[in-house]
């Protein structure tokens, strides 16, 4: 296994890794003009910002405050990145909210992009807020649209634009909030019963609530692509329609909030939670990526559509990043072996099918997140429960892998001829439905785009066939959040370089205080097996 982290046959490109500025966020008059008609006949806005937890927390105002905030934005307070998602402060004071500060307000400034309308709340408006410092006036470091956004800009200084795609599982009971306190959060009754993936027969038992979820998701324009039933008791899987990566963000969050609203008025409780069952698989939070030409939109994953692309496009590397596209790829075997020796290339680059559909670009995108993964974990994996998912057996990946159309594997890369060109990707199947979807893209894409200024060497050759029934060779994932925390906090960590200290610090001291919390808790297992024996 090549555990270096550079490739010695190529140096680093000379680009600059500075982040871009923030853009000013002065709204043109005429935009402020547009929303004032757009809003006539409202009297009340809906508004809210997401926590370090994918948590929306949020207000209604008057239209009249609404307007007069556009500009200037309004304060918010801050404890919402000062305390965990029941509300209860840190037991560690952090920088950004705290007892010493007086847990100061923030500035909120609505996103006029999100504007939409939710249906089943009497169309009220409905937008997003990014989250500022109240002094020097820059994204706060620890709001999770900001730090998707910083990621982002940096990608759209290259000439680039990341696309991603979501499926979010979640298994739905017959109870409320109440009968399941009443339950003491024990043994809640399934929506629907057995094992039944792809069901057309499951979903009829609750059938308004199947189609409602679909209808006024869509209607909310979060675009569900497909839904349908998963293995398990009243499970269901959303596959969310690709799109770039702040709008994919944006509608993954704002699925869950969707989901649960509905439910509650039907009497069901849906849960994201990783794990709801020991003995069930759990809820999974697969995303995809891929990377595209701003002005082209050409997927500059695609070894063929890459190649195609030129030194005339965007791509500030040129066709040093593309899949090398030369003679000798029609030459005999002994000569393509022995270009591959030449340019230090591992056998399974030529040997392995569908690797030769990935543009080099690809390639490097991909080390970089492998490389970078155990450092990141703790966004992927974010609580507790998380790490019940990530257990062998369950189709879950435990280890540093990657491999062509593989499902054991951390890393699924997908490409032709299961689709056209246009269509490759890759999917990072860590994640499980608990994932705050904001923090998690942002990580992955930040991870990748290390592993391209880099230009990273794959840090494991890929799962296959011959390899047995699951990937052997890379290194096993961090198994608690405890362990995944300390990963980031490491001083040097690829988290530390890729997501900014400030943030890094703040929301790795988050996961150490869920881990306190759950360090001295009681459990009913514990009291069942030794209450009455020890």
């Amino acid at each position: 296994m090549n555990t270096s982290h550079s490739s010695n046959t190529q140096p680093p490109p000379t680009i600059s890794t500075t982040p871009p500025q923030p853009p000013p966020t002065t709204i043109p008059h005429a935009t402020i003009e547009e929303f004032k008609a757009l809003l006539e006949k409202d009297v009340r806005i809906k508004v809210a910002g997401i926590d370090l937890d994918g948590i929306l927390r949020g207000k209604i105002m008057t239209k009249t405050k609404f307007l007069s905030v556009l500009q200037s934005g309004f304060g918010f307070c801050s404890v919402i990145f000062g305390w965990d998602m029941h509300d209860k402060t840190y037991a560690e004071e952090l920088s950004v909210s705290n007892a010493a500060n007086g847990y100061r307000d923030i500035i909120a400034i609505p996103d006029l992009s999100t504007f939409r309308r939710i249906p089943w709340e009497n169309d009220i408006p409905f937008f997003l807020l990014s989250f500022y410092d109240p002094k020097t006036r820059a994204p706060l470091a620890v709001c999770p649209r900001g730090v998707l956004k910083k990621v982002t800009d940096e990608l759209a200084s290259f000439g680039w634009e990341a696309m991603c795609g979501a499926e979010l599982e979640f298994f739905n009971f017959k109870e409320t909030p109440e009968t399941l306190a009443e339950k003491g959060h024990t043994s809640p009754q399934a929506l629907t019963p057995g094992m039944f993936g792809y069901s057309l027969l499951r979903p009829s038992l609750y059938q308004d609530y199947f189609y409602d979820i679909f209808d006024q998701c869509n209607n909310f324009d979060v675009n569900i692509e497909s839904f349908h039933t998963e293995t398990g008791p009243g499970v269901y899987e959303a596959a969310l329609a690709y799109d770039n990566a702040t709008k994919m963000a944006d509608m993954a969050n704002l699925f869950k909030l969707s989901v649960k609203q509905l439910g509650l008025q039907r009497g069901i409780m849906p849960t994201f939670m990783a794990k709801p069952y020991a003995d069930q698989p759990g809820c999974s939070g697969h995303l995809h990526f891929s990377i595209r030409d701003i002005n082209t939109k050409t997927n500059l994953f695609a070894a063929s559509t890459a190649s195609a692309s030129g030194p005339g496009s965007s791509t500030p590397f040129g066709q040093q990043l593309h899949s090398p596209t030369s003679d000798a790829e029609e030459s005999t075997e002994a000569t393509r072996a022995s270009l591959d020796t030449a340019l230090n290339r591992p056998n399974w680059e030529t040997s392995v099918e569908g690797v030769q559909e990935m543009s080099q670009m690809m390639k490097y995108f991909t080390a970089g997140l492998l490389t970078a993964l155990p450092s990141i974990m703790c966004i992927l994996a974010p609580n507790i429960n998380s790490y019940k998912r990530l257990v062998e057996n369950y189709w879950a990946p435990v280890t540093i892998s990657w491999g062509i159309e593989s499902r054991v594997s951390a890393i699924r890369v997908i490409g032709p001829p299961q689709c056209e060109p246009k269509g490759t990707r890759l999917e990072m199947r860590v994640g499980g439905a608990d994932i705050n979807p904001h923090l998690a893209i942002a990580a992955c894409l930040a991870a990748g785009l290390y592993g391209i200024k880099k230009r990273l060497e794959m840090p494991v050759g890929p799962t296959t066939v011959e390899t047995g029934e699951g990937p052997t060779g890379g290194e096993r994932l961090p198994k608690s959040l405890k362990e995944s925390a300390m990963k980031m906090l490491e001083k040097g960590s690829i988290a530390r370089e890729v997501l900014g200290d400030e943030f890094v610090e703040h929301y790795g001291a988050t996961r150490l205080n869920e881990n306190r919390l759950w360090e001295t808790a009681v459990t009913s297992w514990e009291t069942k097996r030794y209450f009455e024996l020890v």
